[in-house]
């Protein structure tokens, strides 16, 4: 059987020394309210800075694929503006169009 755990004396002291030195002293000031308002508004806006960063963390993949798919449906409808133009300059009337490469200058 093993005997029971005994501290060295080394360790004791380092114990003993830290818990000294957590322990709050005499303190002669006063804090006014003032203090402490400041320090939660300190405190919120810190908070609310990082809310913020996380938020614009998550929602950018979001912003991105739509960006993708607003710039998808311009394309889209450009190709479809532009093969409509074609289907009306090939609809107009064989007399209207000029034949490639004659410009039509009338004195």
């Amino acid at each position: 059987m093993k005997a029971p755990f005994i501290a060295r004396p080394q360790t004791l002291a380092a114990a003993v020394a830290l818990a000294t030195l957590t322990l709050p002293g005499l303190a002669s000031a006063y804090v006014g309210p003032g203090a402490g308002l400041s320090l939660l508004t300190a405190l919120w806006g810190i908070i609310a800075a990082i809310g913020v960063a996380v938020l614009f963390v998550v929602l950018w993949p979001i912003r991105r694929l739509r960006r993708r798919k607003a710039e998808a449906r311009a394309n889209d409808e450009s190709a479809r503006r532009e093969a409509d133009q074609n289907d009306d300059e090939s609809a107009t009337p064989a007399a209207e169009q000029t034949p490639p490469g004659h410009d039509d200058h009338r004195a």
